[in-house]
């Protein structure tokens, strides 16, 4: 094997960071142990002056990751957004036998590529660098960004059958959530053309945003990643175990023990009461500076619910007619309750 090869298969220090689709280049950082547990992000955030950036053509890394013998491992975390999946990627990798890893960047840009079909070469060699840990022992959970729930089905498909969370919510706490929140709005629109293209595709509508209401195009954001995840649960079984938010915050003990065993990790219940008992329950995830918990969350929704009660009563009609017409909708409806 030739130095990158062998750097590559050591462990994951060497991190691809950024994929340019159009000149077929690849940034890759060198990351700590460290570094992967605090960043809640793998996207430009983590890219800062202090740690100097690496670019490789695309076919020299795909050659380098060939001579090493890296397979694929790597479970996946799928959520809708805004629904506690960066707080339980956190709380999963408090335990040795899993490794977690939050949104890499080239995974968004592989999702939203316009040559999906062409990028099956560049994912396979990106699912073997993923799937590479510090332990020999453990085993990556990677947190997908919300809007990669459309390929979940097709990540599920790999080979060697990963396991998956879905999370989500059902469609009033995300509205709630969504509108309580300061940037959450801003970010559902800017991601509305991307996901109603999807949502078209799927029902075979031709919605734009400007058709919907603000609510409404909130309601289209949760059915687009609810109906990706349904369809990916429905195809993959017991591969995928769907866990809604809210119940997590009732009862977490319960949840994050069938998380754990469906992942395949032993996790007593001495082990798991210490995970909860740590920072993370109390911190804001993906800002683990600020404090965060439920009474925190209870006011933010409280808050949506009566600042913008007319648009979450527009988003929630607007799903409710839309289901009595599509049947694939009704049933995803049902997903998180």
């Amino acid at each position: 094997m030739n130095a990158l090869a062998i750097a590559l298969a050591k462990s994951p220090e060497l991190f691809p960071h950024a994929l340019d689709l159009r000149s077929d280049m690849v940034s890759i950082l060198r990351l700590t142990r460290a570094d992967y547990e605090s960043a809640s992000f793998l996207d430009g955030r983590i890219a800062i002056p202090a740690r100097p950036t690496r670019l490789l053509p695309w076919s020299l890394l795909a050659q380098a990751v060939g001579e090493s013998n890296l397979h694929e491992s790597c479970h996946f975390l799928f959520h809708i957004g805004h629904v506690g999946s960066t707080l339980l990627s956190r709380l999963l990798g408090k335990h040795p036998a899993l490794f977690s890893l939050r949104e890499p960047e080239i995974l968004r840009t592989l999702a939203r590529a316009t040559r999906e079909p062409d990028n099956e070469p560049q994912l396979a060699v990106f699912l073997k660098l993923w799937s590479r840990t510090f332990d020999p022992h453990a085993r990556v959970l990677l947190k997908a960004s919300s809007f990669v729930s459309g390929h979940a089905g097709k990540l599920l498909a790999r080979p060697y059958a990963p396991k998956a969370i879905a999370m989500g919510v059902a469609p009033e706490s995300y509205l709630a959530t969504i509108f309580g929140g300061a940037n959450s709005p801003g970010e559902a629109a800017a991601l509305a053309p991307f996901r109603l293209a999807r949502l078209n595709r799927c029902l075979g509508c031709d919605w734009k945003p400007d058709d919907l209401s603000t609510g409404e195009v909130v309601a289209a954001g949760w059915a687009c990643e609810t109906l990706a995840l349904a369809e990916a649960a429905r195809q993959a079984g017991a591969q995928v175990q769907t866990l809604n938010f809210d119940r997590f915050l009732a009862q977490p003990d319960a949840c994050l023990a069938l998380a754990f065993e469906h992942l395949g990790v032993r996790a007593g219940s001495d082990e798991i009461s210490a995970i909860l008992a740590g920072p993370e329950m109390k911190s804001y995830s993906k800002a683990p500076e600020f404090s965060y918990d439920l009474a925190t969350r209870r006011a933010e929704l409280d808050e949506g619910r009566s600042r913008h009660a007319s648009e979450i009563r527009h988003g929630l009609r607007w799903l409710d007619r839309v289901a009595r017409e599509f049947p694939q909708l009704e049933s995803a409806l049902a997903l998180f309750g």
